[in-house]
């Protein structure tokens, strides 16, 4: 026998366990491990590749496996909750300020009490289209119903308060028309007074959830066609912070109500200015280099820093899908428009960061992730992906781990967490970086329906299959293991 020592060790004990060891680290860990999270089962997957789940566990920051329907439903389901208590429908006397109770003996002048979040509202407007395509895509009727008792109250009041005659019935002071939640309807001032709203109410109309939309969805569709300042091309405009100055934002506040309403009446003139806001849009603020959108553009000035925030970038991939969406086949605009979809997602692929969500300035990691930007994106490209406009294989793991990743921003009471607050336009990273975020910012709720309900229609079509494969995340079928 061989008696020489290694370390004070004889080494044919040494020998022996290390034979030992080697044998059992082969054998795949109890199935109790399995529940130690998603780091783990990916561990599992790769343990072909050396990795060993007991030994090298992975720590994702954001689950990693592809979420099922009924996990999306689940989340979908707590914010609906949420909403529910969080927005009432409570009308008032608008000057006595005495509840409402009876809808059938309305005063002269009544008044939306407001509560957590506007029921009027642009960013309400995509609440309202979340709520109506969770509904269509789930079967699920509570979120066609919370839209259509909304826009239904809406329309009553509205067609109340101009039966009064709309001097009596709106205020007067400043102060008081800005919260007035009527005026919006029966006198709209700007593209974030209608745009949203009017594409949720063509919606609502179309699917039949709501029928006597049509008065309202007229007037709203008026002021984007033919009062919103243009400039000498036609491309929509605000003369605020400065003269003749783009707002990205606008590309969401006008191209998904001109393209419902081209839906609506097959006027072809609402998809040739829908499609004409983009590409004009896009001439100026795309930037090519990085595939990205900057947030603003002005007349006049020489040099446009180019600051990428996240939610402006959201409202430009939605008013594109939105438009494709219902946009004829045969439109001679149709290949720029989805050209220009691809290019913007390809960029966002670029620059999403590593827990799944996007950044508020998308070029900059040092800024704060931002929920509602994010949500947009996991909508716009599952979207695209369902619709067969850019390739599942190669963005359907990017768009799976942006829902994950969202989905985490959803607190235990339904709350939307990491939400940029309302933001205007900035020529400076200060300005944008240092934006508070609230779970009453109203901007997350929307998108998050819009993305959930998207992405469960593409975990029951093109992303049936997904699943981890050598420790990667894939879409599509794989062949049998060989």
């Amino acid at each position: 026998m061989f008696v020489r020592s290694f370390a004070g060790v004889p080494v044919l004990v040494h020998f022996a366990a290390w034979i030992l060891v080697g044998c059992f680290s082969s054998v795949r860990a109890p199935a109790a491990d399995k529940d130690s999270g998603p780091a783990t089962a990916a561990s599992e997957e790769r343990s072909g590749e050396g990795l060993r789940p007991n030994r090298n566990p992975i720590n994702y920051p954001t689950p990693y496996p592809p979420a099922s329907v009924e996990q999306i439903e689940a989340i979908l389901r707590r914010v609906h909750g949420y909403l529910e208590t969080a927005t009432p429908i409570r009308i008032q006397n608008a000057d006595t300020k005495q509840p409402v109770p009876d809808l059938s003996r309305l005063p002269p002048r009544v008044a939306i009490q407001s509560d957590d979040f506007r029921l009027v509202s642009y960013e309400w407007g995509v609440t309202y289209a979340g709520m109506l395509l969770a509904s269509e895509i789930t079967g699920d009727s509570r979120y066609r119903d919370y839209a259509a008792r909304r826009l239904d109250l809406i329309a009553k009041l509205a067609a109340h308060a101009k039966a009064q005659g709309e001097a009596a019935t709106l205020p007067t002071e400043p102060i008081e028309m800005r919260r007035s939640q009527l005026r919006p309807v029966l006198a709209p001032r700007s593209l974030d007074d209608c745009g949203a709203m009017c594409a949720a109410m063509i919606k609502a109309q179309r699917s039949g959830a709501s029928t006597e939309l049509r008065p309202w969805i007229d007037n709203f569709i008026a002021f984007i066609s033919k009062a919103q300042m243009r400039l000498a091309d036609g491309t929509l405009a605000r003369n605020r912070p400065l003269a003749n100055s783009l707002w990205l934002d606008d590309l969401y506040m006008s191209v998904p109500a001109l393209a419902q309403m081209g839906k609506l009446t097959h006027d072809p003139s609402y998809f040739d200015d829908a499609a004409k806001q983009i590409i004009q849009f896009n001439q100026r603020m795309f930037v090519p280099e990085k595939k990205l959108y900057m947030h603003g553009w002005v007349e006049g000035m020489s040099d446009h820093p180019a600051f990428h925030w996240a939610r402006a970038n959201g409202w430009a991939i939605m008013a594109a899908v939105e438009l494709l969406d219902v946009l004829p086949e045969d439109h001679p605009a149709r290949p720029k428009i989805l050209e220009i979809l691809r290019a913007h997602v390809r960029g966002l692929a670029a620059v999403q960061g590593a827990d799944g969500l996007w950044h508020q300035l998308l070029d900059r990691p040092e800024s704060y992730a931002e929920t509602s930007g994010s949500a947009m994106y996991v909508f716009a490209i599952a979207r695209a992906i369902n619709r067969g406009w850019i390739d599942s294989l190669a963005y359907g793991p990017m768009v799976s781990l942006g829902w994950n990743a969202v989905a985490q921003k959803v607190n235990t009471h339904g709350q939307v967490e990491g939400t940029c607050v309302g933001t205007g336009m900035g020529w400076d990273p200060m300005f944008y970086l240092y934006r508070p975020v609230s779970v009453y910012a109203a901007h997350g709720y929307g998108p998050i329906f819009l993305a959930g309900a998207e992405m469960i229609a593409l975990r029951k079509g093109k992303g049936a299959e997904a699943a981890i494969r050598d420790g990667g995340l894939h879409f599509g079928h794989t062949p049998p293991a060989w």
